[in-house]
């Protein structure tokens, strides 16, 4: 039997290492796992709460038009419900998109590095993937739009930047968006969105009023801390869904899902406090990276990108041998970086003293072939 000839040029998403996988590798009894953008306080009380009175009705199919979670989500997100769309997960969205969209003998743009499902997806459709380099750790907004031509069908902006955690502000991105043709969909990815503080960050919900061809994707693996429920959903004028509806498996979010993502929404105060926190933790790596000079992007993520100057999958495997799990910016295209998920303020102490150990080690280790 043969596969499709795309997949063989292809890899299965590595998601970071399990948390029981480590204590056992390496007989550990606590591990502090800082490598999947998780939040690190969990989720609300309301959700864990609606999903143990969901429980009794696991033999019942979900409701597959996710109606109560649509319209408190449309009236929150501020669009009709018809302009709404769930995945399990937003990376199903953006397979969605993909399939809907993609074939032999189109293309679609995107920046590297970035999130890789867009390019894996796009991949198996036997699409051509023009991907634009990063300018600075920034999406090249005038690169990516010299890449599209009439076989152009989809571009991918995420926004904050999975790895990076850099944005696209309101004016770079209205002035891109006046520029696309109106046959490509815009597709701006805001998985991490409830965590942004930048002021000049774009309202895009709004800016689907004036462009039809934008696509808007969130989710409720982030800060609102469901990531082992799968369900995210994307925002677009009604025509656009109705194109796309047919891409969709039936049933593809689950009641608990859906019951947890209706409680937690409701519960804004949760979410603003791990804004907050987050912040926190973002000044306790930026304070840790200016002390030691390394080279990191302000984030408006959970994460930080650091270039520690030598190879990331050694940070990773000294990291990991303490009971420390974080992505290696080797597998990320930052080869001499890591990627940290901002954890709680212990978690953060705790793996800013295991680098600082690690940075001094390197610092003696060098002076002494040195002399």
């Amino acid at each position: 039997m043969k596969v499709k000839q795309q997949l063989n040029q292809l890899k299965p998403y590595q998601p970071g290492k399990p948390i029981e996988e480590v204590k056992r590798e390496y007989r550990l009894e606590t591990v502090i796992k800082l490598a999947s953008n998780e939040n690190p306080y969990g989720c609300s009380p309301l959700a864990q709460q609606a999903i143990m009175k969901e429980l009794d009705y696991l033999a019942l199919y979900p409701d597959g038009y996710s109606r109560a979670l649509r319209e408190a989500l449309a009236s929150h997100v501020g669009v009709n419900e018809k302009q709404l769309i769930f995945g399990n997960g937003s990376d199903e969205i953006v397979q969605i998109v993909c399939r809907a969209f993609l074939q032999k003998g189109t293309n679609t743009v995107m920046a590297t590095p970035t999130f890789p499902q867009y390019r894996h997806n796009a991949v198996i459709e036997g699409a051509e993937v023009r991907e634009i380099p990063l300018q600075d750790g920034h999406h090249h907004l005038e690169a990516m739009l010299a890449a599209i031509d009439d076989h152009t069908r989809v571009v991918w902006i995420c926004s904050p930047n999975n790895p990076t955690g850099t944005y696209v502000n309101d004016v770079s991105l209205r002035a891109f968006l006046d520029k696309v043709p109106k046959h490509v969909l815009v597709v701006v990815d805001e998985a991490y969105y409830e965590y942004v503080q930048a002021e000049d960050y774009p309202n895009t919900v709004s800016l689907l009023q004036q462009y039809e061809n934008m696509m808007i994707l969130r989710t409720f693996s982030k800060a609102y801390g469901l990531a082992a429920l799968r369900i995210g959903y994307g925002i677009a004028h009604e025509h656009i869904l109705q194109a796309i509806e047919p891409a969709r498996e039936p049933f593809n979010t689950s009641r608990l899902a859906q019951v947890a993502a209706l409680a937690a929404l409701n519960d804004q105060t949760f979410i603003e406090q791990c804004a907050q926190q987050n912040k926190q933790g973002l000044n306790q790596f930026y304070t840790f990276c200016d002390e030691h000079s390394l080279r990191y992007y302000k984030s408006e993520g959970n994460f930080i990108l650091i270039d520690f100057g030598f190879s990331g999958d050694e940070v990773f495997t000294y990291l990991l041998q303490r009971g420390i799990i974080v992505r290696s910016g080797c597998a990320l295209g930052f080869p001499t970086a890591v990627r940290i998920t901002v954890g709680s303020p212990e978690q953060n102490e705790t793996i800013i003293r295991v680098l600082t150990n690690m940075l001094k080690e390197r610092s003696e280790q060098f002076c002494e072939e040195t002399f």
